[in-house]
């Protein structure tokens, strides 16, 4: 490119610029379109490289075809040339050479809708490459509409902790937990482990931060005033992407969405006397020794059959029997269909001897866990008497 070529661009380029300026001062309807008066070229201005580009439109595909032809597709030229020549007529020699002119010409030259694909795809093949270079991890600003996490000064820096923290934040929204389950809410303290009077909270909707800074802010706790406003962070030194949290995978993402989704949904108020539901869920114990399946891996199948039928036939329907072969209290559960049918097996069980023993019966709290997780020298050794009966059997 010649140097009166460099001129060209470059003050086409401040006159473009000054134009940007003018159209937005005038109030244009769209500043950041441009058609140049002397050649007609509609041009866009590009807001990361700050600079003009042409438009892609057919006006401009048009232009780029006049100026730099059109090259077929390999595709076209070889499925042009496999196809027969036909043989020209006797008659008329004059009318069928110009007719034969004239389809050679339009072989060469392809349809404008073609022609407008092909140099589309072309110039949009090449933005699309620059496009798809990883942009640089930098620091960023967190919108105030996604910003759900309120700064909290004034706050007592004695008899006061992240537990009292967390009670007064919560009377303003549903705190947010993270994958772990604890709750995004900490005081701040000194390199000493004193409080400094502040602190950071996280809530799950965004609306929690305009009712606390409504509610909160200004209000007195002790000879303090508190103050709460959204949640700001400075950059401190260089963007390390290697402390960048680790995004969540999509079935994490689904499950922390139903997680959220059953937080907020409407629940009708418990009725006064209704049961839990984990009422229907019977515990026994003394049911058997752990020690009696290392002998007999199969009375586990036979202990757990023998209490369903059990259990339907005298008492109702039963949904789930487990047996905690490996519990030392001989734990078993059944869950049954109505709280009724686990009260009368309650009645029943309870105090009932079986096999020498003497069984405990009674509902679970739902919380309580049975599930016992052996070593791996326990695992090893349960393993190496369970080949030794298959061996015997």
């Amino acid at each position: 490119m010649s140097g009166n070529d460099d001129d060209d661009d470059f003050e086409r380029q401040l006159r473009l610029e000054q134009q940007e300026k003018a159209s937005a001062a005038d109030g244009a309807s769209d500043p950041y379109t441009y058609t140049d008066p002397t050649d007609g070229t509609a041009y866009e201005w590009d807001h990361e490289k700050r600079a003009w580009f042409p438009k892609i439109n057919e006006d401009f595909i048009a232009m780029y075809q006049s100026n730099y032809g059109y090259a077929p597709a390999p595709e076209e030229s070889t499925s042009k040339s496999t196809e027969p020549e036909k043989p020209p007529p006797k008659d008329n020699n004059d009318e069928v050479e110009a007719s034969s002119e004239k389809e050679e010409d339009s072989e060469k030259q392809p349809s404008s809708s073609d022609a407008a694909e092909v140099a589309g795809s072309e110039i949009l093949k090449k933005k699309g490459l620059k496009n798809a270079q990883k942009r640089p991890a930098t620091w960023f600003e967190l919108d105030d509409a996604h910003n759900t996490k309120v700064y909290v000064s004034g706050l007592p820096t004695e008899d006061f902790d992240d537990e009292k923290f967390m009670e007064m934040m919560s009377k303003y929204g549903m705190l947010f937990k993270d994958a772990s389950g604890k709750y995004r809410a900490k005081l701040y303290k000194d390199a000493n482990g004193k409080l400094k009077g502040d602190g950071i909270c996280t809530y799950l909707k965004v609306e929690s931060v305009d009712l606390a800074i409504q509610l909160l802010d200004g209000s007195q706790m002790g000879d303090q005033q508190v103050h709460v406003e959204r949640a700001r962070f400075q950059m401190k030194g260089e963007f390390d992407p290697s402390k960048k949290p680790k995004p969540l995978m999509k079935k994490e993402k689904e499950k922390l969405k139903k997680k959220i989704e059953k937080l907020f949904a409407w629940k009708p108020d418990k009725l006064r006397g209704e049961r839990n539901k984990w009422e229907n869920t019977v515990v026994i114990r003394n049911f058997f020794e752990p020690q009696e399946f290392d002998q007999d891996p199969r009375l586990v199948l036979e202990y757990q059959k023998d209490l369903r039928e059990e259990c339907e036939s005298k008492f109702g329907e039963t949904k789930k029997v487990v047996i905690y072969d490996r519990n030392p209290q001989g734990v078993a559960t059944v869950t049954f269909k109505d709280v009724e049918h686990a009260d009368a097996c309650i009645t029943t069980m309870k105090g009932r001897f079986f096999a020498g023993r003497q069984l405990e019966a009674d509902h679970w709290d739902g919380k309580e866990k049975f599930k016992i997780v052996e070593s791996e020298e326990q695992l090893e050794e349960r393993m190496k008497k369970w080949d030794e009966f298959l061996e015997k059997e």
